[in-house]
């Protein structure tokens, strides 16, 4: 995994992936960050392995919350919270993971969700993950946040990863007894499919930059 300056721009930038990861997590340490971190693990693996540089940013809403408040009030992020949207809304793919109150998202990760342009993650590539204290809330994921996503028109990948309290004590990647699969399986099967979406994707689908074909000052005073 390489992180490259923006600056920085040759021939190999086409084959170059960057994934956006925003996790709710509110401890330090946090199963919801140790489940975005081995999601964007396992992701930039895979994208490795098809070729590709890989950039991973991380955006802790936890660092943001009185902004995001902010701009709820105000409409208009700023700061270092525009720079996370920025991140996220540039990015080549995104991985976002909640924990889970009240067998839905958490309010910070919702807050975070309704200060973004609806526009914002259009045709997006995103992992979805979340944890929780019992795998009966897993089905959030799919009648809960899963929806969200949809309404804001993000590529949603089919697979998402829960992690309940229990799936962290299992070791290595042995099946449960039920003959369903452990957490590094799914996540690994989670990566693999965001990754093929992320390098099908490509440089030509991210947004136009509406600036790009304006002249400059000089140009338009007719200097050299």
């Amino acid at each position: 995994m390489t992180v490259v300056p923006e600056s920085v721009v040759t021939e190999t930038d086409e084959d170059r992936r960057t994934i956006a990861v925003v996790h709710a997590g509110l401890g330090q340490p946090s199963s919801t960050r140790l489940l975005a971190d081995r999601l964007a693990d396992a992701t930039a693996r895979e994208l490795e392995a098809l070729g590709h540089e890989v950039t991973v940013e991380v955006v802790e809403l936890r660092d943001h919350g009185h902004a995001i408040v902010d701009a709820m009030l105000t409409g208009f992020p700023t700061g270092d919270l525009a720079r996370a949207i920025e991140t996220i809304t540039q990015a080549d793919g995104v991985i976002a993971v909640t924990p889970l109150f009240t067998t839905t998202y958490s309010g910070l990760f919702k807050s975070f969700v309704d200060i973004l342009d609806k526009e914002a993650l259009t045709g997006m590539p995103v992992l979805l993950g979340a944890t929780g204290g019992t795998p009966r809330h897993s089905l959030a994921l799919e009648y809960s946040l899963r929806p969200l996503f949809t309404y804001l028109r993000a590529d949603v990948v089919t697979t998402s990863v829960f992690a309940a309290t229990d799936d962290w004590a299992q070791a290595g990647g042995e099946e449960h007894d039920d003959g369903g699969s452990s957490l590094p399986q799914r996540i690994e099967r989670a990566g693999r499919s965001l990754a093929g979406v992320v390098s099908a994707r490509g440089e030509h689908a991210k947004p136009a930059d509406p600036f790009s074909s304006t002249p400059s000052f000089l140009d338009l005073l007719g200097g050299d």
